[in-house]
């Protein structure tokens, strides 16, 4: 059963930073496509940020761009989400999640391109 484990995840002031780590256990991420995403409150769920299999390729929220960095160790089987100047709207819980079947890239944002999810890691933004 392929296991996907999100974690750094917490509280943070506005203007803060983050790193949040997605970790697979039990079969390797090198081959797939990984995407995070978000979910707040009483939100649908969005897509925050995906990355390609090798790394190559990066597509991003336009809330998040120039905040949020996607980037993947094979070595590691982990893939993170370095989250900079933090605001109060991006609280939310945040998933990983693997593409198994390599979809077309440009719908890497699209949460119905991803087979497999985590369980979530809360992130609260307050002062």
């Amino acid at each position: 059963q392929l296991q996907l484990v999100e974690s750094g995840g917490g509280l943070v002031q506005p203007g803060g930073s983050l790193r949040l780590s997605c970790a697979a256990s039990r079969f390797s991420l090198d081959y797939y496509r990984i995407g995070w995403f978000r979910q707040a409150p009483g939100k649908e769920r969005e897509g925050v940020s995906c990355i390609s299999e090798r790394g190559g390729l990066t597509n991003y929220a336009d809330s998040v761009k120039g905040r949020f960095t996607i980037s993947r160790d094979n070595a590691k089987n982990t893939v993170y989400l370095q989250m900079n100047n933090l605001k109060p709207e991006d609280t939310a819980v945040y998933y990983c999640a693997v593409d198994g079947e390599l979809r077309l890239f440009r719908r890497c944002m699209l949460s119905d391109s991803y087979d497999y999810w985590g369980q979530g890691t809360q992130v609260t933004v307050s002062a």
